[in-house]
């Protein structure tokens, strides 16, 4: 059976159109006005707010920018482990070096690959097969995983942004990524030609580091070369002055902030609802990672219920979460407002639009997966102790929104999110026993894999 569109047929629409006032009106309107603003509910942005009876101590400033990259992974990371860091040094704002991390994050991730073609080639999986073409689409994306972030952070530490600050290339990626992922497939094509010639070990490792050096050029000239060590000067809220260093960027993070949030106590935990997927096991995503020899990336799979939990009682203990969701569903952007019920689709459009599926399904069909990483600072929790509201740090800079926050209805957070990771103390013991499973394998191309493999957050056109 197939159906062919006639004149009749479109002559029958078009008739419907006409008949229908309201979708005339909205066809008017969208002439000179965004569709998805016809969309919003007044009442509720009316009943939106930025009160929350369960805040983290102090919120940090400045507000972040990632600008036109896909580092939110790495922002939010450095955005949670500044809190403790401006407390317990007294100090007005701070921000760790977001191009630090990202500096190392594409050597390692580009080293990464390299070994992972070398695996393959010598597995003897095709060039246009599906793991190696999926992987040749977008060698080196900006994006990130929690794991990925403790490898870094573990191997080269942190720094503050002030000892290495951003460049054009940090700020707007692009150009870089593209002479990175030309050379990366010539690179893979000069591997598959070694490996079928019978390559040996010690001519691929030679192959290898020339590659790497010539990645390690691209990238430096890009985004500068960061410190060995490095003077950290500064007043605090006293205006008296301070000095650290000179020191090395471990010795920074084992020294100064590591006793204040230490990544390695940080656990991370999926809601992942498809069937195929029960909850209860860990997980990990093949050729998922950032670093040889490195923390394999593994999923902990629970309800979202229980993160939500999780989540509510860090809040409540002080300390923000970071998080990785689907942020371009359901989302004001200008106002800063993530809510299923915000947006009523059904009376300008005549059907509703993004929630016509269950969680599972949109997985399934490819019309949900992870895209962002944020902050939770705060969260309402009513007299049923079930959280209702969520405050969110965001990294797109001040003109979101509450000067860069965002707001999230627990509604959203259930339909939206798809990951928290919280300190081991607030997880039971049954769900740690988790982390003692061999990860069941997913493959490279699975949605659960999404957020490391962004380029730029969907959201911020």
């Amino acid at each position: 059976m197939a159906l062919t569109i006639t004149p009749e047929l479109l002559n029958e629409f078009e008739t419907q159109l006409e008949s229908e006032p309201g979708t005339i009106v909205a066809m008017n309107a969208s002439l000179k006005v965004d569709p998805l603003e016809l969309c919003v509910r007044r009442s509720r942005l009316m009943d939106t707010n930025h009160v929350f009876n369960h805040k983290v101590e102090s919120e940090a400033k400045p507000m972040t920018n990632q600008k036109g990259s896909g580092r939110c992974w790495i922002f939010a990371c450095m955005n949670v482990m500044r809190l403790p860091f401006i407390k317990h040094f007294n100090i007005e704002e701070f921000e760790f070096s977001q191009a630090y991390l990202f500096y190392w994050d594409k050597i390692e991730r580009c080293n990464y690959f390299l070994n992972k073609m070398v695996e393959c080639a010598r597995k003897g999986e095709e060039v246009e097969g599906r793991l190696i073409s999926f992987l040749l689409n977008d060698p080196t994306c900006d994006g990130g995983q929690w794991d990925m972030l403790v490898n870094l952070i573990k191997r080269y530490g942190v720094i503050p942004k002030k000892c290495f600050p951003e460049s054009f290339s940090t700020e707007s990626s692009g150009r870089m990524n593209t002479v990175l992922k030309s050379k990366l497939r010539e690179y893979t094509r000069e591997i598959h030609s070694l490996v079928s010639k019978g390559a040996d070990d010690i001519a691929l490792t030679e192959t290898l580091q020339h590659q790497i050096g010539e990645i390690h050029r691209i990238v430096s000239i890009c985004l500068g070369v960061p410190p060995h060590t490095f003077t950290w000067e500064f007043y605090d809220k006293g205006k008296a002055y301070h000095k650290i260093g000179p020191i090395t960027p471990v010795e920074f993070y084992e020294q100064h902030v590591k006793p204040l949030y230490n990544v390695e106590d940080k656990v991370c935990l999926v809601t992942d609802p498809r069937p195929k997927n029960p909850y209860g096991k860990a997980y990990t995503v093949d050729c998922l990672g950032n670093m040889v020899g490195g923390r394999q990336t593994v999923y902990n799979n629970q309800p979202v219920e229980s993160l939500m939990s999780y989540a509510a009682e860090s809040i409540k203990g002080g300390e923000a979460i970071w998080f990785g969701c689907d942020v371009g569903k359901r989302f004001a952007g200008k106002l800063g407002i993530q809510d299923v019920e915000f947006h009523d689709y059904k009376s300008v459009f005549g059907v509703e639009v993004g929630i016509g599926l269950s969680k599972a399904d949109r997985l399934l069909f490819g019309e949900s997966l992870m895209t962002h990483a944020m902050v939770f600072t705060a969260v309402s929790i009513n007299d049923n102790g079930e959280p209702t509201k969520w405050r969110v740090e965001n990294s797109w800079g001040e003109d979101r929104g509450e000067k860069g926050y965002l707001v999230m209805s627990t509604s959203w957070f259930k339909e939206f999110v798809f990951e928290v990771v919280v300190d081991r103390k607030h997880v039971p013991e049954q769900v740690m026993e988790v982390y003692k499973q061999e990860p069941v394998v997913l493959p490279a191309w699975d949605p659960m894999g999404a957020l490391a493999r962004e380029s730029l957050c969907v959201s911020r056109q």
